[in-house]
């Protein structure tokens, strides 16, 4: 029984073929973190209401919420580091954490009406 060898110049050119695919579908692909959330901020200090409850969409990365009362942005790296930024009219709070499979949480601060306050966020998947 024979082998048959690809000549060395199109087994490079069919590696870096499937290289590229791979890279492009990693880059441009779902992430672990991809879907529905439901994400808890809860106060611990200062003058920002006690808790709200917020549905979010994790989509290639990126933290969504289609609500209309305030706005977020956001960012979970491949390996659950997550960043978000929230605003509504002058009131504003950073957070900052880590997702692991599905649940997460991590710690914010920012500045309510009546001053600044901070707390912890929890997170798991719907």
């Amino acid at each position: 029984m024979s082998s048959y060898r690809l000549p060395p110049t199109t087994a490079v050119i069919l590696a870096l073929a499937m290289s590229c695919s791979a890279m492009s579908g990693t880059a441009f692909g779902r992430s672990a973190y991809d879907g529905d959330w439901s994400v808890l901020i809860a106060s611990n200090s200062g003058a920002c209401g006690s808790s709200y409850r917020y549905g979010v969409r994790i989509l290639d990365g990126r933290v969504i919420y289609d609500g209309s009362m305030i706005t977020m942005h956001g960012q979970v790296t491949p390996k659950g580091a997550v960043r978000v930024m929230l605003q509504s009219g002058n009131q504003w709070a950073n957070g900052s954490g880590r997702l692991i499979n599905n649940r997460g949480g991590g710690v914010w601060k920012g500045q309510g009406t009546d001053g600044t306050c901070s707390g912890t966020w929890s997170a798991e998947r719907r």
